[in-house]
């Protein structure tokens, strides 16, 4: 990111209309110049950070569980990987590590594009506080964004699943689609149409020793 570009265009704004940049004008503003979403639409970055599952398909559902019922900063993917352990089970052991990077450095983009006070910022603040893992991989520093990844997913009952992972996102960055594909007739693609019949149905009655 041009970042003293983007400090002149700050300091403009407000002698800027909507019109004048190619958005529309909108309602009447009490204060003159662009509003700060309108900045960032500019900018290619977001006003908070969209790490929250917004919607799940049935599939979804089924692979990784519902998400919807989180609150607070639980709702966010990275917050649950370095607070519940739970959240890593997903993942075979030996590619926890590299996961644990991986969210991290995402995390670092978007505190980079949009600041401490954003809500990546609130998220980099909790963590450090509650997890020495996070903050260890926070000061290395490390800056990624994928867009694409091969991942190996543990599903409680049917074991690993190999899926190639695609991320698409909207044209302001704020939103995110993730998509899990298998090649035909492969292990993974006969797993994912299990899936597909099953849904969240339990393979097997649960032991007199398990929760319900």
């Amino acid at each position: 990111m041009d970042r003293a570009g983007l400090a002149d265009f700050l300091r403009r704004r407000e002698a800027l209309r909507p019109e004048d940049v190619g958005l529309a004008a909108g309602a009447r503003r009490r204060t003159p110049g662009l509003r700060r979403e309108e900045v960032a639409a500019l900018a290619a970055m977001s006003t908070d950070y969209l790490g929250e599952t917004l919607v799940q398909n049935r599939m979804a559902d089924a692979l990784f569980g519902d998400r919807s019922g989180y609150t607070g900063l639980a709702r966010s993917e990275i917050y649950r990987w370095f607070t519940d352990p739970s959240e890593r089970l997903r993942y075979p052991e030996d590619d926890r590590d590299r996961q644990s990077r991986a969210q991290v450095a995402n995390l670092r983009v978007a505190y980079g594009s949009m600041g401490e006070r954003s809500r990546a910022g609130e998220l980099v603040r909790a963590l450090r506080k509650t997890s020495a893992e996070f903050a260890e991989l926070w000061d290395r520093h490390e800056v990624a964004k994928r867009f694409e990844d091969h991942k190996t997913l543990i599903h409680p009952e049917l074991g690993p699943i190999e899926l190639d992972c695609q991320v698409l996102f909207t044209e302001d960055q704020s939103q995110a689609l993730l998509v899990l594909t298998a090649p035909p007739r492969s292990e993974g693609y006969e797993k994912l149409r299990l899936l597909a019949v099953l849904g969240q149905e339990r393979f097997t009655e649960p032991s007199p020793y398990e929760l319900p």
